[in-house]
Protein backbone atom coordinates (compact mmCIF):
# COMPACT_ATOMS: atom_id res chain seq x y z
CA UNK A 1 0.00 0.00 0.00
CA UNK A 2 2.89 2.36 0.75
CA UNK A 3 4.08 2.04 -2.85
CA UNK A 4 0.67 3.10 -4.18
CA UNK A 5 0.56 6.09 -1.85
CA UNK A 6 3.91 7.30 -3.15
CA UNK A 7 2.97 6.57 -6.76
CA UNK A 8 -0.24 8.61 -6.61
CA UNK A 9 1.01 11.31 -4.24
CA UNK A 10 -1.12 10.20 -1.33
CA UNK A 11 0.01 10.23 2.25
CA UNK A 12 2.69 12.14 4.09
CA UNK A 13 5.33 12.75 1.46
CA UNK A 14 8.04 15.34 1.80
CA UNK A 15 6.97 18.88 1.02
CA UNK A 16 9.20 20.65 -1.51
CA UNK A 17 11.95 22.54 0.26
CA UNK A 18 12.41 26.09 -0.90
CA UNK A 19 15.81 27.71 -0.48
CA UNK A 20 15.93 31.45 0.08
CA UNK A 21 18.82 33.80 -0.45
CA UNK A 22 19.25 37.41 0.59
CA UNK A 23 17.36 39.88 -1.65
CA UNK A 24 19.51 41.74 -4.16
CA UNK A 25 18.87 45.23 -5.54
CA UNK A 26 19.39 45.78 -9.27
CA UNK A 27 18.44 48.84 -11.34
CA UNK A 28 15.74 49.86 -8.84
CA UNK A 29 14.25 46.34 -8.67
CA UNK A 30 14.58 43.79 -5.88
CA UNK A 31 15.45 40.22 -6.81
CA UNK A 32 14.74 37.30 -4.50
CA UNK A 33 16.12 33.91 -5.53
CA UNK A 34 13.78 31.13 -4.36
CA UNK A 35 15.09 27.88 -5.89
CA UNK A 36 13.38 24.76 -4.62
CA UNK A 37 14.43 21.15 -4.42
CA UNK A 38 12.97 18.97 -7.16
CA UNK A 39 14.16 15.48 -8.02
CA UNK A 40 17.34 15.80 -5.96
CA UNK A 41 18.34 19.07 -7.61
CA UNK A 42 17.46 22.75 -7.24
CA UNK A 43 15.05 24.32 -9.74
CA UNK A 44 15.70 27.89 -10.91
CA UNK A 45 12.96 30.10 -9.46
CA UNK A 46 12.72 33.69 -8.29
CA UNK A 47 10.74 36.87 -7.71
CA UNK A 48 11.41 40.32 -9.16
CA UNK A 49 9.67 43.19 -7.35
CA UNK A 50 9.51 46.96 -7.45
CA UNK A 51 7.43 49.66 -5.81
CA UNK A 52 5.52 51.61 -8.48
CA UNK A 53 3.20 54.49 -7.53
CA UNK A 54 3.21 53.34 -3.90
CA UNK A 55 2.24 49.78 -4.79
CA UNK A 56 4.58 46.81 -4.59
CA UNK A 57 4.47 44.83 -7.84
CA UNK A 58 5.88 41.31 -8.23
CA UNK A 59 6.82 39.10 -11.14
CA UNK A 60 7.44 35.44 -10.32
CA UNK A 61 9.42 33.31 -12.72
CA UNK A 62 10.51 29.70 -12.95
CA UNK A 63 12.73 28.03 -15.51
CA UNK A 64 13.40 24.39 -16.34
CA UNK A 65 17.07 24.70 -15.38
CA UNK A 66 18.16 22.54 -12.45
CA UNK A 67 21.40 22.59 -10.49
CA UNK A 68 23.18 20.22 -8.12
CA UNK A 69 23.81 22.89 -5.49
CA UNK A 70 21.63 25.57 -4.00
CA UNK A 71 24.43 28.10 -4.42
CA UNK A 72 24.58 27.46 -8.18
CA UNK A 73 20.80 27.73 -8.44
CA UNK A 74 20.79 31.05 -6.55
CA UNK A 75 23.61 32.46 -8.70
CA UNK A 76 21.86 31.49 -11.94
CA UNK A 77 18.48 32.76 -10.67
CA UNK A 78 20.03 36.17 -9.97
CA UNK A 79 21.67 36.18 -13.40
CA UNK A 80 18.38 35.29 -15.12
CA UNK A 81 16.49 37.95 -13.14
CA UNK A 82 19.00 40.63 -14.18
CA UNK A 83 18.59 39.51 -17.79
CA UNK A 84 14.77 39.77 -17.52
CA UNK A 85 15.07 43.26 -16.02
CA UNK A 86 17.53 44.38 -18.71
CA UNK A 87 15.29 43.10 -21.49
CA UNK A 88 11.84 44.05 -20.20
CA UNK A 89 12.15 46.58 -17.38
CA UNK A 90 8.81 47.50 -15.81
CA UNK A 91 6.92 45.78 -18.66
CA UNK A 92 7.20 42.54 -16.67
CA UNK A 93 4.46 43.87 -14.41
CA UNK A 94 1.93 44.45 -17.20
CA UNK A 95 -0.92 42.00 -17.28
CA UNK A 96 -1.23 40.00 -20.47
Amino acid sequence: MSFLKKLFGLGGGEAPQEARAEPQDYEGFTILATPYKEGGQYQLCGVISKEIDGERREHRFIRADRFASMDDAVEMTLMKARQIIDQQGERIFREA
